[in-house]
């Protein structure tokens, strides 16, 4: 088996909970195990706000945290290894374990992650020595990076009782197997003795049997060309048996993809599924921008694709990037990939922000929500799903036929549904669905009723679910969110309602003939069970009283403001128009993005108190809501201010500016180096500004073509306008910005140069517009709660 079970690599035995594969799931002390992984790269990230990330991530349902180990950044010169400041890799991995979360450490020494030479420092990139192969000096070269990593890991691997449970080595080699082996050997030679070794898979790569391979799925690709969809992402919005995309990281491969330096050959069709379990380690989290290519990935999006893995038979849930950062400066300049580097793509010098759950500057975005509902759900059931097989729907010729799978051991499971796709190929609604799913207890038909499903929906309804020792949820037109323990030991099963679907659920209990229930339903029987309707609306007070057991059905827009957070000792529900997080000490952390945020709380704590601060606290006058406790949060800092900006020159007439160019192994627009004759603007604050936030965003709503953020003459963000905001984190350079200002140079648009733009922004005039100059400021509120009773 490619985990340390094999007989390779016996897994230690310790005080730890031991990690193996059975060649279908996961498990962990036992018990199946469905991990939850988010890409962030500590060293792209000022070190003092690690803290924040990581509480965002622990509270989005992440359940471990994978980061590259960048070369350049630790050995910028031969035998002179950093891990100082935001470069060190041991201080991460503690915090991380602090937070409860498993690190995977990406080892390289090849990452790509969108980095100069692919993560190579330039002296092992220009040496002429040859690389990503079994050549004796290349590997005495990363045997010493891999001691050095080792060192920083002492004491933290999980054998150790550490956080570290897996390692993966190079990423996206094809050909070269036995240099990918080797590779674990020189890690476990180094001291590096961990349970999970993986490589990435996809690209129909040749994986030996001592890693497991990991897989990917994208939205979009800012590597591919100017089609208006890549035709590689329709795949992934489906259920499937095929775990490869063999187009991800393809541009590269003809330069970087192979030990020879030739040309990888690729296959032609993706591989049959392998007897490994199926886990993804970048399933996009948003996407980044190429200069030729800006593609404009959304939030449901992500979500959708997320789910359609999960109903394809994903047994670990992993993203790219879950957080966004900022490249590294290095010794000789900005460490992002280029055509002068000899890759096919300019992307930005500086912007990382993939436009991520957390983006590059700690915003926290619509799909950090939508992904953690079904986050929630795997924390709650994905034990089990995980020993689940899927089987997706028979082929179609018809593109517009009901989307579905199921996942089932055969007592119950779960049925996927789908009428997503992005916007610019969207699938039809579905009208009068009903499907019947044979179980080994008998045939399951759902919905009830048939009904109309519309477009633009993804699911995931379950299919005979244990509500108590004998109750059981037959089926039901509405998600598994999560389940609490309240007070007095009675759980709370928390359901969501799907946009647009009737909500129905079917109840059996063997001694209950109907089932008893209380709550603003109407009960009828139904096939032996007993099916409850609401009698009004899903929402934070639709709670449904059964034997043992009660189930909250939440509308989408509770549900996405629902977290499950450690407050007092113990699991508590809460309902937060801020964004959320709790830290190690136990205390909660509001970043509130509005003046007045509504703050509701189940199991209801004795008291919630803010720490002194501009933010005031004031407890809400109780709604229909009864069960939760809600408090109103008022922060005026979280309201945005104007800047001034005044305009220092105007752009240079479009027909004087230097014609677009090309460049790199694919001929691609290569991104302009002469601003001279861009629009310059310079913005000072306001004299209102706060010093008691947390952090200044200066936020541009602009069109253009490239724009870059200069303090005292030095580049400290640039922008690829693709029709979205642009944000600069002016905290780091605020007494600069206060006695000097900032200053904006913005290229303009120029339709005929060909970049390609999502077509929803395309119809945008030639030239400069500046809407608006913004400071956003993000309050930091800790909140201590005390447990009833205390």
């Amino acid at each position: 088996m490619p985990t340390s079970s094999s007989p390779s690599a016996p897994a230690a035995t310790t005080s730890s909970a031991r990690i193996e594969s059975n060649g279908r799931w996961l498990v962990r002390d036992g018990s199946p195990w469905f991990p939850v992984t988010g890409e962030i790269h500590y060293a792209r990230l000022p070190r003092d706000r690690w803290p924040e990330v990581l509480g965002h991530a622990r509270a989005g349902g992440l359940t471990s945290v994978a980061c590259y180990v960048f070369w350049q950044a630790h050995e910028p010169q031969p035998g002179q290894f950093r891990w100082d400041g935001n470069r060190d890799l041991r201080a991460f991995v503690e915090l991380a374990g602090q937070h409860g979360l498993d690190v995977i450490v990406r080892l390289g020494p090849w990452a790509h992650g969108e980095a100069r030479y692919g993560g190579f420092p330039d002296w092992v990139a220009t040496s002429g020595q040859p690389t990503r192969r079994n050549d004796p000096a290349y590997l005495d070269l990363v045997r010493r990076l891999y001691e050095q990593i080792a060192a920083q890991l002492a004491g933290l691997t999980h054998a150790d009782g550490g956080p570290v449970v897996g390692a993966q080595v190079e990423n996206e080699l094809y050909d070269q197997p036995e240099h990918l082996a080797t590779l674990r050997t020189l890690a476990e030679q180094a001291g590096l003795q961990l349970p999970i070794w993986t490589a990435t898979g996809w690209g129909g790569a040749q994986v030996p049997a001592t890693l497991l391979p990991v897989y990917s799925a994208y939205a979009d690709g800012f590597w591919a060309d100017d089609e208006d969809w890549p035709d590689f992402a329709a795949a992934h919005f489906d259920y499937q048996e095929v775990r490869d995309d063999l187009t991800v990281g393809a541009d590269v491969r003809e330069v970087f993809g192979t030990g020879q330096g030739t040309a990888a050959p690729a296959p032609a069709t993706p591989a049959a599924p392998q007897p490994t379990p199926f886990v993804t380690c970048e399933l996009g989290g948003g996407m980044h921008v190429a200069y030729h290519r800006r593609p404009l990935v959304t939030a449901q999006d992500v979500a959708a694709l997320a789910l359609a893995k999960i109903g394809s038979g994903s047994v670990w849930q992993g993203y790219y990037m879950y957080a966004g950062g900022t490249q590294r400066v290095g010794p000789h300049g900005t460490e992002q990939e280029s055509q002068a580097t000899g890759y096919p793509n300019d992307v930005p010098t500086r912007s990382y922000d993939f436009h991520a759950p957390l983006g590059e500057h700690g915003q926290v975005r619509e799909h950090h929500h939508l992904l953690r509902r079904q986050h929630l759900w795997l924390a709650t059931d994905g034990a089990a799903l995980a020993t689940m097989p899927s089987r997706p729907a028979p082929p179609s010729d018809d593109p517009g036929a009901l989307r579905w799978a199921v996942r089932s051991d055969g007592q119950r499971g779960y049925l996927f549904l789908t009428t997503y796709q992005p916007a610019r190929r969207p699938l039809p609604a579905q009208p009068q669905v009903q499907l019947t799913v044979e179980l080994d207890g008998g045939p399951v038909t759902v919905p009830h009723t048939p009904v109309d499903v519309p477009a633009g929906v993804s699911v995931a309804w379950p299919l005979r679910y244990p509500l108590s020792d004998q109750l059981v949820l037959r089926h039901a037109t509405a998600g598994l969110l999560t389940r609490v323990t309240l007070d007095g030991g009675r759980d709370l099963v928390v359901l969501v309602a799907t946009p647009g679907v009737p909500v129905q659920i079917v109840v059996e209990h063997p001694d209950s003939d109907p089932v008893p229930v209380s709550g603003p339903v109407v009960a009828t029987m139904v096939d032996g069970g007993t099916h409850l309707a609401l009698a009004g609306a899903p929402g934070p007070a639709a709670v449904v009283g059964l034997p043992g057991v009660d189930v909250l059905v939440l509308d989408e827009e509770n549900a996405n403001r629902l977290y499950r957070l450690p407050l007092a000792g113990r699991d508590h529900l809460v309902l937060s128009e801020a964004p959320v997080y709790t830290t190690p000490e136990g205390h909660l952390v509001a970043h509130p993005v509005q003046e007045r945020s509504r703050l509701s709380i189940l199991p209801a704590p004795a008291a919630l108190a803010a720490r002194p601060g501009t933010a005031a606290l004031a407890e809400a006058e109780p709604t229909a809501e009864s069960r939760w406790r809600s408090w109103t949060l008022h922060d005026p800092d979280a309201a945005p201010l104007p800047a001034s900006v005044r305009t220092l020159q105007e752009h240079a007439p479009l027909a004087d500016l230097p014609a677009p160019a090309r460049g790199g192994p694919a001929d691609r627009l290569s991104m302009p180096q002469d601003f001279s004759g861009a629009t310059r603007l310079q913005v000072d604050l306001p004299g209102e500004v706060s010093a008691a936030v947390d952090r200044v965003l200066l936020r541009i709503t602009w069109t253009g073509d490239v724009g870059r953020a200069l303090v005292d003459g030095e580049v400290v963000s640039d922008h690829f306008w693709h029709g979205r905001d642009w944000d600069v984190d002016l905290t780091p350079h605020l007494e600069q910005v206060r006695s000097h200002g900032l200053v904006l140079e913005l290229l303009p648009w120029r339709p005929e140069a060909g970049v390609w733009v999502d077509p929803s922004v395309r119809d945008v005039p030639a030239g400069v517009q500046v809407d608006s100059v913004q400071l956003v400021q993000v309050p930091r509120v800790v909140l201590a709660a005390q447990a009833a009773g205390r």
